[in-house]
């Protein structure tokens, strides 16, 4: 990969170099970039906004790494994948938009790693180039491009993991309610826990499948041992944590389960008690209707406690009734 001279090309969001020991250094807007041969050691770190950059004419100098990897790493295509070819490793990768983001708010990450450069781009705001920009900013030592990229895919790799501990500890929330028979409006909390369990665990699969195809691809072990180790360990962190996503996914569906099921079984119990109620007053109905017509020959029409007899009459129709009820077995649903 030959080294950018001169001004800095469009597009270009930040340029860094790193010493023999490690130690970045943001290069200022209007620095030139450093003869890589003039200072030994060390290797420089690109990153451009690949909605406004024109990597045309670099990729054509052979300033990005091989023509074919570059054009291909650099195109709009969002598909994560992996390439080798002479002695360079490209790829594109899942990233999520912003520290905290939803698991379905992602990014990609696109980049080319050579021996002595790291030339990384993205087409809206990721949040691992930043993060791990902060972190060189703050002293810590990155002596390759293959640990600056195990580090940028790390920050996305926590995040996830961050996010997966917020929907597990949402889940441990609902989960102890319902044990206490405390069902309020979790099912409907539980819909957007498990489609976000779902989609992290979308992003995971995608992004250790990539990893696993490098760690597996026999150019990368003959041309970057040291990118090989970084993907088995990187795709080991991901596996771990695809696992305990797609447990938690399975939790939420059978918690989702078992809360529908509650609010069944309460939906039914207040039925059975309607249903009661119902039965209890319709004998009682229909002797009111039966005594208001206004018709001759009705009974105690001309007794003075008339009334009394026909209210007594009802309350027994009712408790007649209950019995009935009662020898018919009809008893409320049981959880």
């Amino acid at each position: 990969m030959a080294v950018i001279q001169g001004a800095s090309p469009p597009g270009l969001l930040w340029a860094m170099s790193f010493g023999e020991r490690g130690c970045g250094r943001l290069l200022a807007a209007d620095e030139a970039l450093p003869d890589l041969g003039a200072f030994g050691g060390g290797f420089l770190w690109l990153h451009f906004d690949l909605k406004v950059a024109e990597l045309g004419p670099l990729i054509d100098a052979g300033h990005v790494g091989p023509r074919l990897l570059a054009e291909a790493v650099f195109r709009p295509d969002e598909h994560q994948r992996v390439t080798v070819a002479n002695g360079h490793v490209g790829g594109v990768v899942a990233d999520l938009a912003r520290p905290g983001a939803k698991p379905d708010a992602s990014g990609r990450l696109h980049f080319v790693m050579g021996p002595r450069a790291l030339v990384s781009g993205r087409r809206g705001p990721t949040e691992s180039p930043d993060a791990t920009r902060a972190t060189v900013e703050k002293g810590q030592s990155i002596p390759s491009p293959v640990l600056l990229l195990e580090t940028m895919v790390g920050h996305v790799v926590a995040s996830m993991a961050a996010t997966g501990q917020r929907l597990s500890d949402e889940v441990d929330g609902i989960e102890d309610r319902v044990l206490d028979g405390r069902v309020r409006d979790d099912r409907r909390r539980l819909g957007p826990i498990r489609r976000s369990a779902v989609r992290l665990h979308r992003q995971l699969l995608g992004l250790a499948a990539v990893f696993h195809r490098l760690e597996e691809d026999d150019a990368a072990h003959d041309l970057h041992g040291p990118a090989v180790a970084v993907a088995a360990r990187l795709a080991q962190r991901l596996d771990a944590l695809d696992r305990d996503v797609t447990a938690l996914a399975e939790r939420a569906r059978l918690l989702q389960e078992e809360v529908g099921a509650r609010v069944a079984e309460e939906s039914n119990r207040q039925l059975y008690v309607l249903s009661i109620l119902s039965a209890l007053f319709l004998p009682p109905t229909f002797l009111t209707g039966l005594f208001g017509m206004n018709v001759k020959g009705l009974p105690f029409a001309d007794d003075p406690h008339g009334f009394l007899y026909v209210g007594g009459l009802s309350l027994v129709s009712a408790a007649a009734t209950y019995g009935i009820i009662r020898a018919l077995g009809i008893r409320p649903p049981r959880g």
